[in-house]
């Protein structure tokens, strides 16, 4: 996780556009706070982007059909408590872990790298 100190919202719309300008297609972008709000609820501002590029899931989906559940890859932007602001994602180790993806290491360090540069680009003041 990367701790930046600026609003949700704004740095939901940075990592939105790193994504595009990286040649990535933008999925969905979910508002939990705005969707809480609609049911009289609250919470502190949380969204995820879902993204993701066929050039690089469809081969880690060769690999091990079932990581198909966890693409396209999401991003969480979530505000804490002390109003920190704070982006999470999935390492790609856990993803294969969790599916038992074999023989394809460059695969998932092809995700680590893009994954980790599109972080740092966003959070980048």
């Amino acid at each position: 996780m990367l701790l930046i100190i600026v609003r949700t919202d704004h740095t939901t719309d940075k990592l939105v556009s790193v994504i595009e300008s990286k040649g990535m297609k933008v999925f969905a972008r979910v508002d939990h706070q705005k969707n809480a709000q609609s049911a009289d609820l609250s919470l502190r501002p949380t969204q995820v982007v879902m993204f993701g590029n066929p050039k690089a899931g469809t081969p880690l989906m060769n690999c091990e059909q079932t990581v198909a559940i966890d693409l396209p890859q999401k991003i969480l932007i979530s505000e804490d408590a002390d109003k920190k602001v704070w982006l999470s994602y999935n390492n790609p180790d856990y993803l294969k872990t969790r599916h038992n993806i074999k023989g394809c290491d460059t695969e998932i360090a092809n995700i680590s790298k893009a994954l980790n540069a599109i972080s740092t680009a966003a959070t980048a003041k």
